[in-house]
């Protein structure tokens, strides 16, 4: 458990491996500003370093990878006028997730129990990601009244199992995927049974040696490939409301009934808003530009009332009884968007 004294990521070199531990278990180990910025200075450091030859990311919590970013403290800051502040935030955020994209040594994400959020942008731009079978991911920030971000809006479209609109139901619906999800998607490259063990010989024996003697297979069918027909058919929209109409009129209606109950507490701006992003980072030259794209959105949404509405409904009171603004005109989002 952390103590006061404990920093909420622990960093240490073993053998010739990186590590970085997500080490707020209480909190699910959800990203602040001191995490982003001990994760951040301990790539640099090891970047150029040539006794370290790769770097392990993991956490310390046997619930939670890491549940994304801690916007309960955004929300806070924003209420206390500290929007700059905020923005800073974010902006380092996505350096982080752009660093982790680029990182010319072997970054491998180990992943056991909840991902969401935040948590995807310090696993899946890595060049291993590797879960157990206890392992599931999401990007729940409809509820919320925020956008798919960290570089997933990019990320997500190009997968290599997954394509513009798998990756738009995904971060539209907030879906939660399992281990066959993540495998099917190309999410995770990688499933094992033992984290501990893995990371053993992932010390000992480096990243593919460990791989050879843990790697297993998953044991059942993804939902997302019973389902890709209708995500091709209905997602592959360019706005909300033609993925809205196409829903309507999709002959499975048991897919779109699922899809309505997955959407039914998102906020309606958030998902227009949303769309549009999806829409543009189809068309992104490469991952920063998408980046760039959540990162002038995010400004715009995180000043309008659904978020800060979301987070407290959600987060803060736990009441789950947001009351969001009516959908915005789409082009409000457009202009800001690549």
């Amino acid at each position: 458990m952390t103590t006061p004294t404990e920093p909420p990521v622990l960093v240490s070199v073993r053998h010739h491996t990186g590590v970085l531990e997500l080490n707020r278990p209480k909190a699910l180990n959800s990203l602040n500003p001191e995490m982003v910025e001990i994760i951040t200075r301990s790539l640099e450091q090891w970047r150029d370093d040539d006794s370290v030859t790769q770097v392990l990311i993991t956490s310390t919590s046997d619930r939670a990878f890491c549940a994304g970013g801690d916007v309960r403290h955004v929300r806070e800051e924003i209420l206390a006028g500290e929007e700059a502040a905020v923005d800073r935030f974010f902006s380092d955020e996505y350096a982080m997730n752009h660093m982790i994209a680029g990182y010319p040594k072997p970054y491998i994400a180990v992943m056991d129990g909840i991902i969401m959020g935040g948590g995807l942008g310090v696993s899946a731009h890595g060049s291993h990601r590797v879960i157990t079978e206890r392992a599931w991911a999401s990007m729940p920030e409809m509820a919320i009244g925020y956008i798919t971000d960290v570089g997933i809006s990019y990320a997500s479209q190009r997968w290599p199992g997954s394509s513009p609109a798998v990756g738009a139901f995904i971060g539209l619906t907030g879906y939660r995927l399992n281990e066959a999800d993540m495998m099917y998607t190309g999410l995770a490259t990688d499933i094992i049974d033992d984290a501990e063990a893995f990371i053993g010989d992932l010390i000992g024996l480096g990243v593919d040696g460990a791989l050879g003697e843990h790697s297993t297979e998953v044991q059942e069918e993804s939902r997302l490939l019973a389902w890709r027909d209708d995500i091709e058919a209905t997602f592959h929209h360019a706005s909300w409301a033609e993925i809205d109409a196409a829903l309507e009129s999709h002959d499975n209606q048991e897919f779109v009934q699922e899809v309505r109950t997955l959407m039914a507490n998102g906020s309606p701006s958030a998902t227009v808003a949303t769309a549009e992003l999806y829409a543009a980072n189809r068309r992104a030259a490469d991952l920063r530009a998408g980046l760039d794209n959540e990162e002038r959105l995010g400004e715009l949404i995180r000043r309008q009332p659904d978020f800060l509405e979301g987070v407290r409904a959600v987060l803060v009171d736990k009441t789950q009884d947001a009351q969001f603004t009516p959908a915005h005109d789409p082009a409000e989002y457009r202009d800001v968007l690549r």
